[in-house]
């Protein structure tokens, strides 16, 4: 892809992946975000953040597959580059799009992907530059089975037992 946005938006992995290639229509900002970002309608490139953790990455693919959208492998997810770009068309508090839970909404449209052009993020809309080096997989990344389900939490509170009935 050629003539990418000059500015762009650093977004945490898989988020990023679902905007450029898995029709994610809607980026979720806080207000205090939105407000101090400067986010406004315009094109954008998309960043793919540095960092995701396994917690982040589980409840985002467990979302995806609710809305039926199978999500990469984390191994597999480009880290620390610019992976595609997109139009925000609106900053909205409200939509119907399953994938807006607010408290607010980047409305995006004309996403595309790119092949990663490895580049620094920073927070709100940025000026971007190709630098840097793609991030490595994680231990954990690599060591993801290919058929993982979501983990059970380690612990869980017992169930207190039933109160006895008085006659």
């Amino acid at each position: 892809m050629t003539n990418l946005p000059e500015i762009a938006l650093s977004v945490r992995q898989p988020w990023a992946w679902a905007i450029v290639t898995g029709g994610k229509d809607i980026e979720n900002r806080s207000t205090f975000a939105v407000t101090k970002g400067g986010f406004d309608a315009r094109s954008i490139a998309i960043h793919a953040a540095k960092g995701m953790t396994r917690d982040e990455y589980e409840d985002a693919a467990q979302f995806m597959a609710e809305l039926g959208v199978t999500c990469p492998l984390p191994r597999d997810l480009v880290r620390g580059a610019i992976i595609g770009a997109a139009t925000v068309k609106a900053v909205v508090t409200d939509h119907d799009s399953p994938w807006f839970f607010g408290p607010r909404g980047l409305v995006l449209a004309d996403q595309r992907q790119c092949d990663p052009i490895p580049a620094v993020g920073a927070l709100g809309y940025f000026p971007w530059s190709a630098s840097g080096a793609l991030a490595p997989p994680l231990p954990w990344m690599l060591a993801w089975p290919e058929n993982a389900r979501r983990r059970e939490p380690e612990f869980q509170r017992p169930t207190p037992p039933a109160m006895p009935r008085l006659l």
